[in-house]
């Protein structure tokens, strides 16, 4: 199934941001901000981009996605839910003690989820061995890894960008959710993180720089980096921190806060 139609992927993206919003309402805990800045980047990988199949979560040739700013689960849950990999009704389980949709992603325990992360900065390490393998196996299979503007603060990613240019892996992707803030609040401020393409391009990324809420440009940017050979590509997606709730944006409070009732039917109206 892939849908190339941008109003549809628009309504699709909504529905996610309504569960992620749902879902951390309901937990009372979580990280709303973070999820609704990359909900229109999952919507467009998992309805656009990749060769994937819901009835087939573990098939071999299947490409692979790995979250590794793991605390925005609620994100990558709504896609796969809304893609059918599981019954929506579950999502009202998240990080409840009895339910499998954990504050981090399980990839024992969610179908669809092929890697188990939240410490962050490992991700990229990863992913790199996934895509190595995709190659050295001629599987064929891309790898996407998606992290956190703040997470790459975390020495261990750029040790792994090393790795991914030596390795000539065309076959990943690394999309860096930039939406200017983390918990301690603007990226610059806490730990002065500038020229973010400059850097991955300096690690000899292909690098693009798009709206990251902006559909057409995630899918034009995904076909590029299809098509750059002989290293990886690296999108930076600018994005908003809360998209699409008026409270939310731009606002490091909500980096991990759960909203209260009144907030809750606020922002569900809101993306009425």
């Amino acid at each position: 199934m892939k849908i190339t139609d941008v109003k549809e992927l628009e309504r699709i993206s909504n529905e996610v941001r309504k569960n992620i919003v749902e879902q951390v309402y309901i937990a009372k805990s979580g990280h709303p901000g973070g999820s609704l800045s990359c909900a229109d980047i999952l919507t467009v990988l998992y309805f656009n981009q990749m060769n994937i199949d819901e009835k087939e979560p573990q098939s071999p040739l299947r490409d692979r996605f790995v979250l590794s700013k793991g605390h925005c689960s609620p994100a990558l849950y709504a896609v796969l839910a809304q893609r059918g990999y599981f019954e929506k009704e579950k999502l009202k389980e998240f990080r409840s003690v009895s339910g499998n949709l954990q504050g981090h992603p399980d990839m024992n325990k969610v179908p669809g989820v092929d890697m188990t992360t939240g410490s962050l900065g490992q991700g990229l390490s990863v992913a790199n061995g996934m895509a190595l393998t995709s190659k050295l196996n001629h599987d064929g299979f891309r790898v996407y890894c998606l992290l956190g503007d703040g997470e790459i603060e975390e020495g261990q990613v750029w040790e792994a960008a090393m790795t991914s240019y030596k390795y000539k892996l065309d076959n990943l992707c690394v999309i860096v959710d930039n939406n200017n803030l983390q918990i301690d609040g603007n990226i610059e401020n806490v730990k002065g993180l500038d020229n973010i393409e400059g850097k991955f391009k300096a690690f000899g990324f292909n690098t693009i720089t798009i709206d990251g809420n902006n559909i057409e440009q995630i899918i034009n940017a995904f076909n590029t980096a299809k098509l750059t050979k002989g290293k990886p590509t690296a999108i930076i997606a600018k994005t908003i921190k809360g998209k699409g709730i008026s409270f939310m944006e731009n606002e490091a409070g909500w980096h991990g806060k759960a909203p209260s009732e009144e907030e809750y039917k606020k922002a569900i109206e809101e993306l009425k």
